[in-house]
């Protein structure tokens, strides 16, 4: 045990003690694991509940199709032992002995992601309001098991569930990561895994950064260049890739089961090249620049002032947002630096009507704040900006500093991959802030959650992409979920080397610790 504690301090070194901070809540009996930490824990000594090839699953009679699909969830995790059809009882019918309830409680007073899990050696109840927190629910008897729950092969699996009661509702609405798949690719499989990795930890967004200098990633069929010739390129060369039309629905389909929004990003009027190699009529000239490589930034831009761009734009918002079941197209503005303010802006209130044209909410990186925006827009914040001029007109703002949570910077001075533009980010530095006090005038009412960023100009393959995201990712699930006044990094720091065995057997490439 010395010996991991010490491996560890690498990646805390460069921080300060932290703060003082109140104590986690105290667990009854039993310790446990849970990440993110739930409102209330009470294990007790009695027996657990355990798993066998008597188990059953019931959910309500006239349960629709999502609560039935979490059940399918529960089934796929306890399978085998538990092979049976997930069962329906009439509302409100006891719970059979020696199963697994999902119920859903139309209680109003109730947070929609809120959840209620009860644990006897008869039976486990997950009660919530909506099908994503009975989601949730099962993620937190999943973390309750033992690790062996994640060898659904193994063939001495016991798991069993500690008795008790868990109460838990989020802090924040907005719990994401942001994937760049411009700079280096990920195919569909590769982001399927995130989603993954990202629903045990109850993270609900996924951005996805489908464009940039680099390459483009998204085919739009009445704008066929931008993937023939913009898809085949990415940083330091290498073949690129881009997603179908039929792909992006597969992940959008995929994510959605797990109660992952997907979020998708086009970077506008900045970080272009790969647009403007692919389409001359989005240059001022007309004439289209060669291929990028490299990660320079701030020097490409769109013919902001030609009327012939917007039409194509508009395809591309129109597609992209007819696949997208979710409300928000991101629409990027981050470091221009090719245009006049005068002309940014005006381009920025252009998109604004233009998404909301589709149905959608604009999202855009804080350098949009200065625009005349509807509090309906979304700005994420990463540096030091203008943030609070949105939250004073009542707009959100997703926090997500660059200094906390760019996920592509290194732990230390010895990590290989990563940048450090930002600075080193160790593990206790990515933990340990609040969101509602980071930034002048941006405070809880206007903070509409957090996001932790993967920027790929070092990462190739992906774990190459995992080995920067975890651990720190799962830190942010809980600065993003858990109340201030009940985290802090003693007690995550000790949930988070339990679930060491955990994380192994879902085989996450990460630093040891």
């Amino acid at each position: 045990m010395i010996k991991r504690v010490l491996l560890l301090l690498p990646l805390v070194a460069c921080t300060s003690a932290p703060p003082a901070t109140p104590p986690v809540p105290e667990v009854s009996i039993a310790a446990h694991s849970v990440i993110p930490l739930p409102v209330s824990v009470q294990l007790s000594a009695g027996e657990p509940f355990r798993v066998d090839s008597l188990t059953a699953i019931y959910i309500d009679e006239g349960a629709g199709a999502e609560v039935a699909n979490v059940a399918g969830h529960l089934q796929a995790m306890l399978s085998p032992p538990v092979r049976a059809a997930v069962n329906r009882v009439a509302p409100g019918a006891p719970v059979p002995a020696g199963s697994f309830m999902l119920r859903l409680d139309a209680d109003a007073s109730k947070g929609a992601e809120s959840y209620e899990v009860d644990v006897s050696s008869a039976a486990v109840t997950i009660t919530a309001r909506t099908p994503a927190g009975l989601f949730y629910g099962v993620q937190t008897v999943r973390q309750l098991m033992p690790a062996s729950v994640e060898h659904p092969f193994a063939l001495s699996r016991r798991l069993t569930v500690p008795a008790g009661r868990i109460t838990d509702s989020p802090r924040f609405e907005w719990r994401g990561m942001m994937l760049d798949v411009s700079r280096h690719f990920l195919g569909v499989r590769d982001v399927k895994r995130f989603v993954d990795l990202m629903s045990l930890y109850k993270l609900n967004r996924l951005h996805l950064h489908l464009s940039d200098d680099q390459g483009w990633r998204i085919e739009i069929k009445s704008r066929p260049n931008l993937t023939a010739f913009g898809g085949r390129t990415q940083v330091g060369g290498g073949a690129g890739g881009f997603y179908t039309q039929e792909e992006y629905r597969e992940i959008v389909a995929y994510a959605a089961s797990r109660f992952i929004t997907i979020v998708p990003e086009i970077d506008m009027p900045g970080h272009t090249n790969a647009a403007l190699a692919s389409i001359p009529e989005l240059n001022c000239d007309g004439v289209s620049p060669p291929p990028y490589f490299g990660i320079r930034v701030g020097f490409s831009a769109l013919c902001v002032d030609s009327a012939r761009i917007y039409p194509i734009i508009d395809d591309v918002v129109r597609e992209i947002s007819a696949m997208t079941p979710g409300p928000w197209f991101h629409i990027g503005g981050d470091e221009v630096e090719k245009l006049s303010h005068e002309q940014y802006v005006r381009f920025i209130e252009r998109m604004e009507v233009m998404v909301g044209a589709h149905g959608k909410k604009m999202i855009g990186w804080g350098e949009i704040a200065p625009a005349n925006l509807s509090p309906s827009t979304i700005v994420q914040h990463w540096k030091k900006d203008s943030s609070f001029v949105h939250a004073a007109r009542g707009g959100k703002v997703i926090m997500s500093p660059s200094s906390k949570v760019y996920l592509d910077m290194k732990y230390d001075s010895a990590t290989t991959l990563g940048l450090r533009w930002a600075g080193l980010i160790p593990l206790m530095t990515a933990y340990d802030w609040d969101p509602a006090t980071f930034f002048p005038g941006v405070g809880e009412d206007a903070v509409i959650g957090v996001e932790a960023p993967l920027w790929s100009e070092t990462l190739l393959k992906v774990q190459d992409f995992e080995f920067l995201a975890f651990p720190r990712l799962i830190a942010v699930s809980e600065v993003a979920w858990t109340r201030a006044a009940q985290t802090g990094w003693d007690g995550f720091s000790r949930r988070l080397e339990m679930q060491s065995a955990r994380l192994d057997a879902l085989g996450i490439n990460r630093p040891r610790f």
